[in-house]
């Protein structure tokens, strides 16, 4: 008795946890995206590099301000002879056990061939490219999850369809095998259908696959339990608005921010060649310092203070100097070419993604007349094949044909959605659909 109820707990035991492993979770689009902007690995490192930029920056500013620099010394000393030379016998000291100095200097850079300035602007222009920078990995790490939500989507529409196919062919098995039984159609017949079974069923097994790598996938993106099983919210899914679609690429070159992020860094390289130029002129600083030194029993100093004009200026450097400005406006040019080579590539992404996103739509209108189409096709075979003037052969392909159209008609949709967040992508709104500014 007692081994029945341990027995009875343990299957109990072991269904509870496979709920638990099993468990589904329903998440929207908006939801899913949100998720990966706050969680990904891609947009922390994004944001970490925006904060050290901005360090950087504050870091370069503050060379703009006063150095100043206090230093001090005690020190005991050890009986030492101190002699004035040429001041006779009765001019040697006590000797003193302890001496104490202090000092403060402050230097303030008044002109550096503007280097300072300079530097400033660059790096303000690096700090502003690795922000653009950060908007782009987010929506880019905002498409990889829309990618991974449509297709499981698509993957679990498609088990959906495949199911419910398979229902109707294992019915068709049961009814051809009584047929055979009864001699009214040949065993070939019921072996075609017992056939499509078990493609029906390698279908659907690829399915699942697809299911649980693409749910490992979206769950690993957001960080998630990857036992947790990701349920599309369909009638969330399809109440996105298409309307106002771009057609050209005019908003794509002011909108992209990869875009934006290199004519900031163009905007830091011509910078760094005025940084480089400063080498041309001298540095000069305002000085000043205080110092006050204590020689027990000696000598004591107090307000001693100095003031005055530093000037530096490095004269081989005016001649080496040349090599810089050359490296730095060498590296100007290669930003502008580089812009310009973008600018193209960009060009050719959003046309090639209204093409792709006219297309989808396209075929999403042909799928759903090739559905009609193919489920009247198999009604008639049926209807034939019921009445002795079809054969199985002819059954079995209007049944596969008619599951292709439905396969595909509900998978053009989750397509046009998708190409359409592409076009988005790609013409840089994307941000704007998920109110990307905000987070």
């Amino acid at each position: 008795m007692k081994i029945s109820q341990l027995m009875l707990f343990g299957v109990f035991f072991i269904g509870i946890s496979s709920i638990e492993a099993q468990e589904k979770t329903s998440l929207t689009l908006g939801e899913a995206v949100q998720m990966a902007w706050e969680k990904s690995n891609e947009v922390t490192l994004a944001n970490t590099k925006v904060n050290t930029k901005m360090y950087e920056l504050k870091t370069v500013k503050n060379n703009q301000y006063p150095d100043l620099k206090i230093s001090g010394q005690y020190q005991r000393l050890t009986k030492a002879s101190i002699d004035l030379p040429n001041q006779g016998e009765s001019a040697s000291l006590a000797s003193p056990d302890r001496a104490m100095l202090g000092m403060a200097n402050l230097s303030l850079p008044i002109f550096a061939g503007f280097k300072i300035q300079s530097s400033i602007d660059a790096y303000e222009g690096m700090y502003e490219a690795e922000t653009a920078n950060a908007a782009k990995t987010k929506e880019d790490v905002a498409l990889k999850a829309i990618t991974y939500y449509t297709a499981l989507y698509k993957a679990q529409k498609t088990l959906d369809v495949l199911n419910e196919n398979q229902k109707s062919a294992k019915q068709r098995v049961t009814d051809f095998t009584e047929l055979e039984k009864n001699g009214i159609i040949p065993r070939n017949d019921l072996l075609k259908a017992q056939l499509l079974v078990s493609k029906t069923q390698l279908s659907i097994d690829e399915a699942n696959n697809n299911i649980n790598n693409i749910n490992y996938y979206l769950t690993t993106l957001l960080k998630l339990d990857p036992n947790v099983k990701i349920q599309v919210n369909e009638e969330d899914f399809f109440n996105l608005k298409t309307s106002n679609t771009i057609t050209s690429d005019a908003v794509a070159l002011e909108s992209r921010k990869d875009l934006e992020a290199i004519r900031l860094q163009s905007k830091a390289s011509e910078a760094n060649v005025k940084i480089a130029k400063a080498g041309y002129y001298p540095a000069i600083s305002l000085l000043g310092g205080y110092t006050a030194l204590d020689l027990k029993d000696i000598i004591t100093v107090k307000y001693a203070m100095n003031f005055g004009i530093g000037l530096s200026y490095d004269l081989s450097g005016i001649l080496k100097n040349n090599v810089h400005v050359k490296e730095a406006e060498s590296r100007a040019l290669e930003v502008k070419n580089t812009e310009a080579i973008m600018t193209d590539r960009i060009k050719v992404e959003v046309q090639k993604s209204i093409e792709d996103y006219d297309l989808a739509i396209n075929q999403s209108v042909v799928y759903d007349e090739a559905l009609q189409q193919a489920a009247e096709n198999y009604r008639l075979v049926k209807d034939k094949f019921d009445n002795g003037l079809s054969d199985t052969n002819d059954l079995v392909e209007a049944d596969v044909e008619h599951l292709n159209a439905k396969i595909q008609t509900a998978l053009s949709k989750a397509t046009i959605i998708q190409k359409y967040y592409e076009l988005l992508s790609v013409s840089g709104q994307l941000s704007q659909s998920f109110n990307l500014s905000k987070i």
